[in-house]
């Protein structure tokens, strides 16, 4: 059990040091595509990658389970990416940043509320998403004047929330026992048929020279194969093993990851704000994942914590 946390801890980091870089391949595509077009040849290349990668079919699945897939589908890979390219219009990036660190505060309060069996929220949960919070803040803006925008700030606050919505399908969706692999194949594919009208409403057409050229392939093959296939693969374990609180709370590392990436690829400047936001947003991290991590070992001591498939 304990090799399973581990595991799952692992599966978190890789995940959210990927995710965290995603941005700079997004910042050179969207040159040549528009964010709809990204979004979905990515999700095309993750959904085509996880069959070549597990190509059986996912069977046993009743009606009921296929609406949780559907609505992962729905939650995770079309609104939430869609909420926050649109919020990116309208607001300023380091805005975008901050909001959707709310999502692990999102993801605690819908699991208290809605599913049984899970770790209690503790004030130790609170403290360190107020500390993070105080780090991402101190990263995001960096010395820079905060400029609300009602409408971005919305959209992207509304994305965090889908994404702890999602958050909480891939826990239950994890209870039913089918391999990872394949429910996150499945939930692509409904991301994929929700995205097919924004799509064809955007007048979307991809530029074939564009797919072809090797700088675009490059950065869109990462996104498909790292960021989409591989990563939810990893993030869904993840969620299986520590539970939808725990996992989420990693999110708080993305600013960090992001930072570092920015440093070393694109030179861009370490700041002393940069590093006081860094170890707040660790802190953060470590105070909030602590005390969960020491409630779930006593669940499994005591048989609690666990979910049914028809929670």
């Amino acid at each position: 059990m304990e090799t399973n946390t581990a595991r799952g801890h692992l599966a978190a980091l890789l995940t959210i040091a990927i995710w965290g870089t995603t941005f700079i391949s997004t910042k050179v595509l969207l040159e040549d595509f528009r964010p709809v077009e990204i979004l979905f040849i990515r999700f095309v290349m993750g959904y085509l990658a996880l069959w070549i990668a597990c190509p059986r079919r996912l069977r046993g699945v009743t009606r009921r389970q296929e609406g949780s897939f559907a609505l992962a589908g729905l939650c995770g890979v079309c609104l939430y990416y869609l909420l926050e390219n649109i919020a990116l219009t309208y607001t300023m990036a380091s805005n975008v940043g901050v909001i959707i660190s709310v999502s692990p505060c999102f993801t605690a309060l819908l699991t208290h509320f809605l599913m049984r069996g899970e770790d209690r929220l503790r004030p130790t949960f609170f403290a360190g998403f107020a500390v993070a919070m105080a780090g991402i803040c101190l990263i995001s803006f960096n010395g820079s004047a905060l400029a609300l925008d009602l409408r971005g700030d919305l959209l992207a606050l509304l994305a965090a929330f889908v994404w702890a919505c999602y958050a909480l399908l891939t826990r239950k969706i994890s209870a039913l026992g089918h391999p990872t692999v394949l429910t996150t194949r499945r939930t692509f594919f409904y991301g994929l048929v929700f995205m097919l009208p924004v799509l064809a409403l955007s007048g979307a057409r991809p530029d074939l020279a564009c797919l072809l050229d090797p700088v675009d392939l490059g950065n869109l093959l990462f996104l498909g194969l790292g960021a989409s296939a591989l990563c939810f693969v990893t993030w869904n374990f993840a969620v299986k093993e520590l539970g939808a609180v725990k996992t989420s709370v990693y999110i708080y590392l993305v600013p960090v990851i992001t930072v570092a990436a920015s440093v070393a690829i694109l030179d861009e400047p370490f700041t002393w704000m940069t590093g006081v936001g860094t170890a707040l947003t660790l802190m953060g991290l470590f105070l909030s994942e602590g005390k969960f991590q020491r409630r779930a070992g006593a669940d499994r001591g005591t048989g609690a914590g666990q979910m049914r498939p028809d929670d």
